[in-house]
């Protein structure tokens, strides 16, 4: 992948455009697994964002089902 490939991907994930300067020139000075290991921290941080997403849906979805409950009364 070239480098203008990879920052495109870089902005498409949502990284934040300091971290996509850092792991372009890391890339580019040959610092490869350097640029991974930042790449595999941005990953985990947006895991953890996706499990904070599903965690306000499902108390969300309770909610709802207690409303609902509760208008049946």
């Amino acid at each position: 992948m070239n480098l203008e490939q990879m920052k495109q991907n870089l902005s498409d994930a949502g990284c934040r455009s300091d971290r996509i300067t850092e792991i372009m020139t890391l890339c580019e000075r040959g610092h490869v697994p350097e640029a991974i290991q930042k790449m595999k921290s941005d990953r985990c941080r947006l895991i953890d964002e996706l499990h904070e997403c599903g965690r306000k849906i499902d108390h969300l979805d309770f909610l709802i089902r207690q409303t609902e409950k509760e208008i049946r009364k």
